[in-house]
């Protein structure tokens, strides 16, 4: 399928649900307090946007996806490539990665609220740590994926290990990279709102979900703002996979892989 056929497809999709929720809605199967019409609700996200209190609270959310995923990314790469290129330290670290890498972001709400308080700074901590994995292990496995016979020919006209990963390994795993980064993207705004949820009180889209949960026939206001979210996430999306095409055209395919350092794997 051509990319318009996939856009296409893709709004057929979105129109068929919109037309669901609104059948289902105005014939009465579920009551409108549970489930409002869509055109209200969309009625109701597009108001939002006139909001510059809504406007300011989806900055915050916005500001602090973009330091956690800046600071998850800041720590990933450098330590994927340590662990991509000593295999020695990939297997030291191997226990404490499978230990740490299942653990919910969310339970940890309380115990980093309890160490960090609540604030920017535990938000911007839970999405990091969210965050870190896909781009880690990305880059473990892009590195583990060089060609070896590229690197050989280095070596063979004398270059030095830093040279061949500056000239050969980081170009080849950088397709690799980028696809963890998208993956994580979407993770760092998924753990931004629910963490906004959880919290209830500040400033932020998941705030203002919260918000309207506890709120008088508020179900169209929590749907209006997930409505917000998922646009986000589809904007963000969109964004990345446009860089992504453009700065690895080369590049086979979209790297992406199942979040786990294959076993015996030796870069």
């Amino acid at each position: 399928m051509t990319r318009r056929q996939d856009f296409l497809l893709g709004l057929l999709g979105a129109a068929t649900a919109f037309g669901v929720c609104e059948a289902v809605s105005r014939a009465g199967i579920v009551r409108r307090s549970y489930l409002p019409p869509a055109s209200e609700v969309l009625a109701r996200a597009a108001r939002l946007a006139g909001d510059t209190s809504f406007l300011d609270g989806i900055g915050v959310t916005l500001r602090a996806w973009a330091l956690g995923l800046g600071l998850a990314c800041a720590i990933a790469v450098p330590l994927g490539l340590l662990l991509g290129a000593v295999p020695v330290a990939e297997t030291a670290v191997r226990a404490v990665i499978e230990f740490l890498r299942p653990l919910p972001s969310v339970a940890l709400i309380p115990l980093v609220s309890l160490l960090l308080g609540s604030g920017t700074e535990t938000e911007v901590t839970l999405i990091a740590y969210a965050s870190l994995w896909p781009v880690l292990f990305n880059t473990v496995y892009g590195l583990g994926e060089t060609d070896p016979l590229a690197k050989e020919t280095l070596r063979a006209f004398g270059f030095g290990r830093l040279a061949v990963l500056l000239r050969v390994e980081l170009p080849a795993t950088a397709p690799f990279i980028a696809a963890g980064v998208r993956i994580s993207a979407a993770v760092a705004l998924i753990l931004a709102v629910a963490t906004e949820i959880l919290s209830g009180f500040g400033q932020g889209l998941g705030i203002f979900i919260a918000q309207a949960e506890t709120a008088t026939d508020g179900t169209r206001d929590v749907l209006a703002g997930v409505v917000w979210a998922g646009a986000l996430g589809l904007v963000i999306n969109g964004v990345l996979v446009g860089a992504e095409r453009r700065l690895f055209a080369w590049a086979e395919e979209p790297r992406e892989t199942s979040g786990q350092l294959r076993p015996g794997t030796r870069p």
